[in-house]
């Protein structure tokens, strides 16, 4: 427990007959004054004593219980508290000395004394101002409004009064107490922001200034018309404002106990708040309009006005003009790195084209920086950003501009009449980016790839020279990484030609450029064609027919994947169904790309393509590469289970090529592999070793229960060498190249492909 939420609980019962006391004081007091009864001044006198005797004694023991940064704001208070009584005691001495209401230099002092400490406490609170400039523009806020009052005061309450009423100083002096409470109110509410919870304490005590104002406001105009006498029951309205005080003190501390700015942005101010000190001057202007004529007090009251509005003024243009330097950092540098950000490079990039002369961008990007979030959060990522800036701009020195464009990529500006080659400030840069001792084992230091493009007459805007840099960088990214690489015209014709295909990519499946074409299995047995493969091909308006090779890793690159199997599916029921018309025991075989494994739609997909064509899941068979299968998570294999459950034939393909391990065979619920063509291409040259491995597969697959279908067989030999071995299937140009629909029909389940 904190030693501000422990405090209270120390004397709690002495607290508490402390302000039982304090209440039935002001009770008693209410009641003496309200009737009448004899000696009510001096009851108003020893009541206001001893209630803010009390409330600073309280405010001592509340500086000493809470935390050191609200130390300041309550001993002020508690010297208010004490200036309050001190001053009520003189004036009750003089009082009893024969003046019926001491307006005396020492009392007036005392209780100016008391307001100034007041309004200090004020500032000094936890939700005051944390900055002088702060501290001031609220003061002067509530000055504003306490100068204003004086003419709205004098056309309210003392515009029927003689001039001879107000021609004493200290007289006068003491009508502007109402004036004063309601400047320490607009400085409360001005330091209550917004941005934190308002402190119960300062409601409290807010609560007793508008007390006090109101009570200062009456106590003035009686005074001013002659109707007021010592033992008024508005006398009690000032120990009320005391009370609060008190009771002030037993507020527990606000939460955080110090000024360290809040992590989130403040929510804005209310319109009010921000128009609260100048409301009161359009009352005032009016006031002065008004009032016929202007008294003195008055012309003086509008000159310090207008002085105190031109120095709130100038603390305003000087807090813009200082936004404005924090809005243009900002809005022009990174805030991580301190670095200059995108917008700044690209004005810069733009300047320098329009001046002439050589000009190269220098891109680079963090391999890797990923897996660092990922392992050591985004903390460790932050710092990595920033140490690689720090490096970046050591390395580049004069000799180029470098920025951070976002993320992990970063760029460096060579312009004008440049000292070295941008080839040669790239090795530089990867030199400079190289781990530190220590840092390899610690794996928080990734490499980089750098691209580089030079302005050329193949430029027509700063755009391309970026895009160039950045086809730079990608190729780099391909060469293995930690490299550079120069954009030149191949890369360039190769990354449009890329970009270009896979928008063209994005509109086949909707346009129905995608054909199947089919390539049949056959049972080495009886020679008899049982099955057969669906293959994608993508009919291009302009390239002609593409195969899968040149479009499918475009697509798994862009997620178009997705929607070409589901196509390719569906397709592929239908065509299976009409098969089986002629053939009932024909089965079709369809590629299941990673990332469709992932999905949980997949089955909802697979059985929705049987179901609208009427096919059997048995008659469905699913291919799925090794890497693909052995990356999947539990949530894949369960997918699969449930699949082959229902029917479906799952097929391992290219198997052998990828990590093949007989771990996951026990796994993953599969009926039958597929060997790689790598290993059959190479029986027909009498490769013991090919022979070797196949026949292995063949016993290991036997052994699991599972189908083989030998992929790529061509020739004769291999025909006869994975017929020896005991594979069931085979498929390859021997038995038929891939073909459309109406051409495969004629052969399922009626021609015999003889070895």
């Amino acid at each position: 427990m904190s030693l501000a939420a422990a405090a209270p609980a120390r004397h709690p019962l002495a607290g508490r007959v402390g302000l039982v006391a304090a209440a039935v004081v002001v009770l008693g007091e209410m009641i003496w004054l309200v009737a009448a009864l004899p000696g009510a001044a001096l009851v108003s006198d020893l009541g206001a004593m001893a209630v803010s005797s009390w409330a600073a004694v309280l405010c001592v023991g509340a500086a000493r219980r809470h935390p050191v940064p609200l130390r300041r704001f309550w001993l002020l208070l508690a010297t208010t508290m004490a200036l309050a009584a001190l001053g009520r005691t003189v004036w009750t001495v003089e009082r009893l000395s024969g003046i019926d209401l001491p307006h005396t230099p020492l009392v007036g002092g005392l209780f100016t004394a008391g307001i100034v400490t007041g309004t200090a406490a004020l500032l000094c609170s936890r939700a005051g101002g944390s900055s002088l400039i702060g501290q001031a523009r609220t003061l002067l806020d509530g000055v504003i409004v306490g100068l204003a009052l004086i003419p709205i005061g004098w056309v309210v309450v003392f515009r029927d009064l003689a001039a001879a009423d107000l021609s004493d100083p200290l007289r006068t002096f003491g009508l502007l107490y109402p004036m004063f409470d309601l400047m320490q109110l607009t400085i409360l509410v001005a330091v209550a922001g917004p941005g934190r919870p308002m402190w119960r304490a300062l409601t409290l005590i807010g609560a007793g200034l508008a007390i006090r104002a109101g009570a200062d406001a009456v106590y003035v105009s009686l005074v001013a018309h002659g109707s007021y006498a010592p033992g008024h029951p508005v006398d009690v309205c000032w120990p009320l404002s005391y009370l609060l005080v008190g009771l002030a003190t037993r507020c527990p501390a606000p939460g955080g106990g110090d000024r360290e700015d809040d992590a989130g942005e403040s929510p804005l101010p209310p319109w009010w708040r921000v128009a609260l000190p100048y409301l009161p001057v359009g009352g005032a202007i009016v006031a002065v309009m008004v009032s016929g004529q202007t008294p003195h007090l008055v012309f003086v009251g509008m000159m310090a006005l207008l002085g105190v509005l031109a120095l709130r003024q100038g603390l305003a243009a000087n807090e813009n003009l200082r936004l404005v330097a924090r809005l243009r950092r900002l809005a022009y540098s990174d805030q991580l790195t301190g670095l200059p950000n995108r917008l700044t490079f690209i004005r810069r990039l733009r300047r320098a084209l329009r001046a002439g002369g050589p000009v190269a961008v220098v891109l680079l990007d963090l391999d890797g920086f990923k897996q660092v979030n990922d392992r050591f959060g985004h903390a460790a990522g932050d710092r990595l950003l920033t140490t690689t800036a720090a490096r970046m701009r050591d390395a580049t020195g004069p000799d180029g501009m470098v920025a951070r464009l976002g993320g992990d990529e970063f760029a460096v500006l060579v312009a004008g009449d440049r000292p070295v080659a941008p080839e040669r400030l790239a090795v530089r840069l990867l030199a400079a980016l190289e781990p530190l001792p220590g840092e390899e084992d610690l794996g928080v230091h990734p490499s980089a790839s750098i691209g580089i493009a030079e302005y050329g007459p193949q430029h027509s805007s700063h755009t391309d020279l970026l895009r160039d840099a950045d086809i730079a960088m990608y190729a780099a990214k391909a060469a293995g990484k930690s490299a550079w690489r120069t954009c030149t015209p191949e890369l360039r014709e190769s990354a449009v030609s890329r970009a270009e295909l896979i928008a063209d990519l994005r509109r086949a499946v909707d346009e129905g450029q995608l054909l199947m074409e089919f390539q049949p299995i056959v049972d080495l047995a009886t020679g008899t064609v049982r099955s057969a493969e669906a293959l994608v091909r993508w009919r291009h308006p302009r390239l002609g027919v593409l195969t899968p090779a040149r479009f499918l890793p475009l697509a798994e690159e862009t997620g178009l994947i997705l929607a070409i199997d589901r196509w390719v599916i569906h397709e592929a029921c239908r065509a299976a169904a009409t098969w089986r018309e002629r053939a009932p025991e024909v089965t079709v075989a369809v590629n299941i790309a990673a990332a469709h494994l992932c999905r949980p739609d997949l089955i909802a997909t697979v059985t929705g393509a049987m179901g609208a064509a009427g096919l059997p899941p048995r008659a469905l068979t699913l291919e799925l590469t090794e890497s693909a299968l052995i990356e999947g998570s539990e949530a894949v294999l369960d997918r699969l289970a449930q699949l082959r459950d229902l029917g479906i034939r799952i097929a391992i393909d290219d198997f052998g090529t990828g990590y093949s391990s007989l771990s996951y065979l026990h796994r993953i619920p599969a009926t039958e592999l597929k060997i790689d063509r790598s290993f059959v291409a190479r029986l027909g040259a009498g490769d013991s070793r090919a022979y070797a491995t196949v026949e292995m597969v063949n016993r290991l697959a036997g052994a699991f229960d599972l189908a083989v279908v030998a992929e790529g067989v061509e020739t004769g030999a291999q025909h006869a060498a994975v017929t020896a071995i005991g594979c069931r299937q085979g498929q390859g140009w021997r038995y038929g190249r891939p073909s459309a629909l109406p051409d495969l029909l004629p052969t399922l389940a009626h021609e015999r492909i003889s070895g």
